[in-house]
């Protein structure tokens, strides 16, 4: 897979980006909305953006250690998906950036045996897709 270079887009997936506040992720598991992309539930919440915050999203990713006892395998896993996000995101992200909002989003893998990147993409794809028609319709309201 080739990857036009265009020297505004930024394929960088920065610290700013993880979601690693306690608060903030107790509010996304507590009041947030989710959706299933096989193999991957989302969960997520989002807000107007404010003056302070400097990113429109921050991720986490969590695999479960029922599922991969292994935490080599585990690993594998949140990289294929941090990938897969790293190079889709930014349509998503000028979407967000347009209508002024900011969300964290929580990727939460189910499946038992390790994907295939394909998949993994796939469903990051489809995962990025039902966020932006959300936003979008939800601005129509």
């Amino acid at each position: 897979m080739m990857i036009k270079e265009d020297p505004d887009t930024n394929y960088t997936f920065s610290k700013e980006e993880k979601l690693c506040r306690t608060k903030s992720i107790d509010r996304l598991f507590s009041s947030g909305q989710s959706f299933i992309a096989y193999p991957l539930r989302i969960v997520f919440c989002q807000e107007q953006k404010s003056a302070e915050t400097d990113h429109s999203t921050q991720i986490m990713i969590s695999v479960s250690k029922k599922k991969f006892k292994r935490a080599v395998k585990r690993n594998r896993v949140k990289r294929l998906i941090r990938e897969a996000y790293r190079l889709n995101k930014v349509d998503f992200i000028q979407l967000l950036d347009k209508k002024e909002i900011r969300m964290d989003i929580a990727f939460l893998y189910l499946k038992n045996e390790l994907p295939a990147y394909e998949e993994i993409e796939k469903a990051v794809k489809k995962a990025i897709g039902t966020l932006s028609e959300r936003i979008e319709k939800e601005g129509k309201e």
